[in-house]
């Protein structure tokens, strides 16, 4: 097959090229992207094509690899390595950045509700907040695991309820 001819069938499956790299991106800019790539690395390795063998299910095997070559290396690109001794930045809670004035005064008002609760609810429901476990938090304040597990669900209902009548 000459390179006139090579070109002419591979821009006939632009279409079908096109399609299937929206399906793989999702994002019609991106697959804009996938389609010419494809497109440079079949011209590219033209001479790799075997003329007896299907030109469409060639250029597609080129397009899926493409795309998962390119997902690689953004899930690579992403990854953060923490030479930290106490893995630090991995440990670093970035999703509750509380920095932002909303979420100082939402934990402010969520402690006061906190606050405003039995001495019997609260205790259980400060240490579960502090990272203890059920069994840690019986053992301190000498209850039964499930009276436990009942003041921390009971205290969660009640702090719902409280701040939910402040956002209604």
């Amino acid at each position: 097959m000459t390179a006139i001819e090579f070109n002419y069938q591979l821009t006939n499956l632009s279409d079908s090229l096109e399609r299937f790299a929206l399906s793989l991106t999702s994002n019609k800019e991106d697959a804009k992207d996938l389609l010419q790539e494809t497109f440079v690395k079949a011209i590219s390795f033209r001479d790799k094509f075997a003329d007896d063998t299907n030109l469409k299910a060639w250029t597609f095997t080129i397009m899926k690899n493409t795309f998962i070559n390119n997902y690689r290396k953004a899930v690579k690109a992403n990854t953060t390595f923490d030479n930290t001794d106490d893995l630090y930045f991995l440990n670093l809670n970035r999703e509750s950045a509380g920095d932002g004035p909303d979420n100082t005064v939402s934990a402010k008002e969520i402690e006061s509700h906190i606050e405003k609760l039995d001495d019997e609810f609260k205790m259980p429901f400060k240490l579960h907040l502090s990272g203890y476990k059920y069994t840690e938090i019986a053992d301190i304040m000498g209850l039964k695991i499930g009276t436990v597990k009942s003041r921390i669900f009971f205290t969660r209902k009640k702090l719902m309820n409280s701040l939910g009548k402040n956002y209604n």
